[in-house]
């Protein structure tokens, strides 16, 4: 029995349920598989390794960050075939997120608009998550570990929980991305522009050479970047990705644009869309950056992946890897296969 048909018979009710109640009932059932050993019956991608920020990833299929933010669910997600999985976004201290409802499906145009707001128990309950999933004490794969700053510190001192959260994590992660681009946390994308991010990308270069010095392990820094970028915008972030030796770039987070769902049932709901509708923005976006940038930093290409197609179009654009998320949510865990048998090199 195929991945692709239990989750056809699943996804209506996971659909009838709100989107948040269903995402709090999936992944536990999906850990409680996994442990069970069910998770191993599923088919899983050839492997097809690439070499991206100086780390081997067994597939270029890779989990985006928000599924699963306390990292309480490594073990369920790695069992679904990705070649590597990243976490959070995790915050200095816990914070509960936005009120609910917070996440909002809008199956005519396969998107979601979520406002959840980092919502997460913690870098130390966070780190405690990691250190206890089999996939971290086992080395099994690439675990990319998500960091953001809390709601209510000041955007002036966003940096101190940065780094704060760098240090936290730093010895369990295979590489790091800080998140400067979700629309839910108020200024926030303040720090794409040009001083802040300078100050920002400066400081966490430096933390990353001490911890390096302290470990004995360099651990790769790569920037989340959000969609909503015009091409100065893209131009000043790529010449600063440069010029700090920013290891790598994720392009993209959610879109606050509603320009492809106006009409539609929750479209003018707040927070950032995902799914088909991002797809565009986002490749425009990578293709931007790839202009930029050359070969000289990896982008790993995030944002309205729904079938293989999509993913090939990513890498077209520019990306070395690409992240699945709402997609997933639309058509289930036989999308990472499909994705991986699109991208596979002969």
């Amino acid at each position: 029995m195929s991945d692709h048909f239990l989750y056809s018979l699943a996804r209506p009710l996971l659909f009838s349920l709100d989107a948040e109640t269903a995402h709090n009932l999936t992944l536990p059932s999906l850990r409680t598989a996994a442990s069970l050993g069910l998770t191993q019956l599923l088919p899983k991608a050839e492997p097809d390794a690439r070499q991206v920020m100086g780390l081997k990833f067994p597939n270029p299929v890779g989990l985006a960050a928000g599924l699963d933010k306390d990292g309480a669910y490594i073990d369920g997600l790695a069992a679904l075939g990705f070649g590597f999985i990243e976490i959070g976004t995790v915050t200095p201290r816990a914070q509960a997120g936005n009120p609910k409802p917070r996440m909002f499906r809008l199956p005519q145009a396969r998107a979601i608009i979520n406002r959840m707001g980092f919502n997460n128990g913690g870098v130390d309950a966070f780190v405690n998550n990691v250190q206890a999933s089999r996939f971290y004490q086992e080395q099994q794969g690439i675990l990319g570990l998500n960091i953001g700053k809390n709601v209510d510190t000041p955007i002036e001192r966003a940096t101190e929980d940065y780094l704060h959260c760098l240090e936290k994590v730093y010895p369990y992660a295979a590489y790091v991305t800080v998140n400067i681009s979700s629309p839910n946390t108020k200024n926030l994308r303040q720090l794409q522009q040009a001083s802040e991010l300078d100050d920002l990308l400066s400081r966490l270069k430096q933390t990353q050479t001490k911890l390096a010095d302290k470990y004995g392990r360099y651990v790769p820094l790569a920037l989340k970047i959000a969609p909503d970028l015009d091409t100065e915008q893209i131009k000043s972030i790529a010449e600063a990705l440069l010029r700090h030796k920013i290891d790598g770039v994720i392009a993209t987070n959610t879109t606050i644009s509603r320009a492809a769902v106006q009409g539609m049932a929750h479209a003018e709901e707040a927070g950032g869309l995902s799914g088909a509708p991002v797809l565009e923005a986002s490749n425009q976006v990578i293709a931007a950056l790839h202009q930029e940038l050359g070969n000289a930093l990896p982008i790993i290409g995030v944002g309205g992946i729904l079938s293989g197609a999509d993913a090939k179009a990513k890498m077209q654009a520019g990306a070395s890897l690409v992240q699945l998320y709402t997609g997933l949510i639309y058509r289930g865990p036989a999308l990472v296969r499909e994705c991986a048998a699109a991208l596979k090199t002969h």
